[in-house]
């Protein structure tokens, strides 16, 4: 299992910004503020971003807990501006109830919010 995730950017202020923004519907907040900034909730801290050079071809899914909560994340992200990919969705042909809508973060990967769960 993945621990934690830390990806690099040449633009640290705007990924604050976006990941702040599409991460707060999961309770995440900023947690670590030095060279490396920390996304968590009360308990789970495993999500990193760290200036550098970043790579586009990376894909990740959040995982969470229901499709309203996708659709929330998605109009959340919508309605700050931030770069939309595909609408949330049915996808049977990966299982009869992944349910995801994607995003771009500010340099361009793929960023999934998935649930599992029937709705």
């Amino acid at each position: 299992m993945i621990d934690h995730l830390e990806l690099q950017t040449r633009d640290l202020d705007a990924n604050l910004r976006f990941y702040g923004d599409v991460l707060a519907p999961l309770g995440y907040e900023r947690k670590v503020d030095g060279a490396a900034k920390g996304f968590g909730n009360d308990r789970d801290l495993d999500f990193f971003i760290v200036a550098g050079e970043p790579s586009a071809h990376v894909h990740f899914a959040f995982g969470v807990a229901n499709r309203a909560l996708v659709d929330r994340i998605y109009a959340t992200a919508e309605a700050a501006g931030h770069r939309l990919d595909r609408a949330p969705t049915l996808a049977p042909h990966i299982h009869p109830n992944y349910y995801a809508g994607y995003l771009r973060d500010p340099d361009g990967r793929l960023v999934e919010f998935v649930c599992h769960r029937p709705e």
